[in-house]
Parts: C-alpha cells; sequence; structure tokens
C-alpha cells in the first residue's frame, strides 16, 4: 500500500540534526521558531513551535533559560527533546526524567543519547510498518501499534514513578542532613557560648 510505504519512509528517513549540525551561531527567538520545523518528526507537517512554547517550557524548567536574549545548541537539543516527548509525557514526567539526569553530564552527551534513542525507536515503527499490508487489515495494523504504544507508555510511567520515588527519598535525606547539621550548630555554638561565660 503506497500510503503506508510513505509513512515508513518518513520513519526511516526524517531525524533532528546531530549535534554537530546544530547551529553554532546564538539565535533569537524568531530564528529558534523558523529552524524549529526541521527538528520535528511532523508526518502531518502541521506541528509548529511558538515563543509562548518555549517560554513556558523555560519557566517549567525543561529548556535552560536564554543567555540574553539568544539560544544556543543546549536550548536546541532541549527543545528538540522536549518537543518529541510532549506527545507523549507530562510536563511533570519531563522534568523528573531531567532531574534524574546527572549534573556532570553535558547538554552535547544527553542530546547525542536523545539522537540515538529515537533513531532506535522511529527504525522500530517503522519495521512494523508492511507496505504490502492490505487495506482490510489496518484496523489490526493500527491497532497493533496502539497496544505497543499503550505497553510502552505503562512502562514508562512505572519506571518514572520509581525515580520520582528515589528523587522524594534523596530530598528528605538531604533536608534531614540539614536538619542536624543545623541543630548540632545550635548546640555547639551554645556549649561554646556557655563555656565562654564561665
Amino acid at each position: 500500500m503506497e500510503e503506508i510505504k510513505q509513512i515508513r519512509q518518513l520513519l526511516e528517513r526524517e531525524r533532528p540534526v546531530s549535534w554537530d549540525e546544530l547551529p553554532d551561531l546564538a539565535l533569537y527567538m524568531d530564528q529558534i521558531i523558523s529552524y524549529m520545523p526541521r527538528q520535528l518528526i511532523n508526518l502531518q507537517g502541521d506541528e509548529q513551535v511558538t515563543p509562548a512554547m518555549v517560554n513556558n517550557y523555560i519557566k517549567d524548567g525543561l529548556v535552560p533559560r536564554a543567555d540574553g536574549k539568544r539560544y544556543g545548541k543546549q536550548h536546541l537539543g532541549y527543545l528538540t527533546a522536549v518537543c518529541a516527548m510532549k506527545k507523549v509525557l507530562s510536563v511533570k514526567d519531563m522534568r523528573t526524567m531531567l532531574d534524574g539526569v546527572p549534573e556532570w553530564k553535558q547538554p552535547e552527551a544527553i542530546y547525542n543519547y536523545f539522537t540515538k534513542a529515537i533513531d532506535i525507536a522511529l527504525n522500530e515503527a517503522a519495521d512494523k510498518l508492511d507496505v504490502d499490508t492490505p487495506e482490510d487489515e489496518l484496523p489490526n495494523l493500527a491497532l497493533n501499534l496502539g497496544l505497543c504504544s499503550y505497553a510502552n507508555q505503562l512502562a514508562c510511567q512505572r519506571v518514572l514513578e520509581l525515580m520520582q520515588s528515589r528523587q522524594k527519598a534523596e530530598q528528605e535525606q538531604a533536608e534531614k542532613k540539614k536538619e542536624k547539621e543545623k541543630k548540632d550548630k545550635e548546640k555547639k555554638d551554645k556549649d561554646k557560648e556557655k563555656k565562654d561565660h564561665e
């Protein structure tokens, strides 16, 4: 079926550019908006990124703040990943994912992992599309693709819940440690003050 062949070809061909191919020059908001469509895998051709969307992603902590009014490679990288993931994850879930990335990890490494992972995922989806699928089998094909998406979504949600649980436990432990250090300091200061008065 020609339409299935076209979808498969798009899934096999369309990719965000590599880190090295992202613009080296810092871009202004209007340049970001005009650049982003080439980063998105958009089968319908109707998806747009708006300045309001970019600003909301920045406010939500999903994309770093601009350097002045200019955006560099790291902004484009994060924005590309967020635009892809927003179709399946909430802002809160994306934030959980980002919070789980070690602080020392560079934006380039994060983006490179993203582009490799999306390449694998798109190729796997393309492999599920048989160009010889007869028209009366399209409902089954759609069902199978939908169920794969459902199963992946369930697994993803559970992994995110595990991450949230661990992040919460780490935060509580850090707060307890901070509180203990504060109490120890207060006790030490009181003991010193008491000793000074003797």
